[in-house]
């Protein structure tokens, strides 16, 4: 790999920097509110979207800074690491390989060996076949069993019914008395067991993800958070609460304790989505339309 000069990577680490921010703003969200979320300090996350890789900790602290704070936005974490690696010069280099050479057969040859054992099974199967082919072959004769033993293995006759009750109906009373006990019946386990009474909507993160729902009309967010793998929240019943995401490929949609699949396919980021259990039960949400979109005129990387 070609190493960079100064100015390429300057240039480097200011256009993915600008990938970051341009995410963080696309969801409406501010550097104190990641850094709180994410637990990182304000002036580690200012660092990385600014493009100064000489104000960031060790490569290590950094590496972990970049991979959390990409997938909190609903960025590929993995493919931007490499790329942050690679421009501060921290990418690991491939060690050089060496084959080991090969060893000279020594020993006997492998065909003298197959040679070998060819005499040695033909030798067996010749004394085999003169043994076996010397005098009159005998078999033993089985004497039959004793009638007690014959008499002990059949099977037992069925009773006769008891006095006064029809043939019929005693071969009922056997067969009701032969049949299996009924089973009973398995009971259903809910998909997110412990939910509150009464919820209709529950969100669970399949990975690392940011979530926010707040009240359509304003006011303060029922939860604005990184909810790591397995975290559910329950949705309380409101007729007017907006979910947004930065990755909906990680974030699972349960409505009455069934799994939703109104989204179309895909993962990235959602903003404004109305939560409303009997619309998301019979309408298909348009994934594309609740998109966050970037501002008018921001550059691209």
């Amino acid at each position: 790999m070609t190493r960079l000069s100064k100015t390429e990577i300057a240039g480097e680490a200011a256009r993915f920097g600008e990938q970051l921010r341009e995410a963080r703003e696309g969801l409406g969200l501010t550097l104190p509110n990641m850094a709180e979320n994410l637990r990182i300090r304000q002036v580690y996350l200012a660092a990385l979207e600014e493009g100064r890789l000489r104000d960031l900790p060790s490569p290590a602290y950094a590496t972990g800074f970049v991979r959390s704070y990409c997938r909190a936005l609903g960025l590929d974490a993995d493919g931007l690491v490499r790329r942050f690696l690679e421009v501060s010069g921290s990418a690991p280099r491939k060690p050089a390989l060496i084959f080991p050479e090969p060893v000279p057969e020594r020993g006997t040859p492998t065909g003298a060996l197959l040679l070998g054992g060819a005499a040695l099974a033909l030798l067996a199967y010749l004394g085999w076949y003169s043994w076996s082919s010397r005098g009159p072959r005998t078999v033993d004769a089985v004497a039959p069993p004793p009638p007690a033993i014959e008499q002990a293995a059949r099977p037992p006759e069925p009773a006769p019914p008891p006095v006064g009750m029809p043939p019929s109906q005693g071969s009922n009373v056997a067969a009701e008395a032969a049949a299996p006990p009924a089973t009973a019946p398995i009971a259903v386990v809910p998909v997110i067991p412990g939910l509150p009474p009464g919820t209709r909507i529950a969100l669970r993160a399949t990975d690392e993800v940011w979530l926010m729902v707040k009240p359509a009309k304003g006011g303060k967010s029922l939860i604005n958070k990184v909810l790591k793998s397995g975290d559910v929240f329950a949705v309380p019943l409101d007729d007017a609460l907006l979910l947004s995401t930065g990755n909906i490929g990680r974030l699972e949609i349960f409505v009455d304790n069934k799994p939703y699949a109104g989204f179309e396919p895909g993962p990235g980021p959602r903003k404004n989505i109305a939560l409303l259990p009997d619309r998301l039960k019979t309408e298909k949400v348009p994934a594309t339309a609740a998109r966050a979109k970037p501002k008018p005129g921001t550059p691209r990387a």
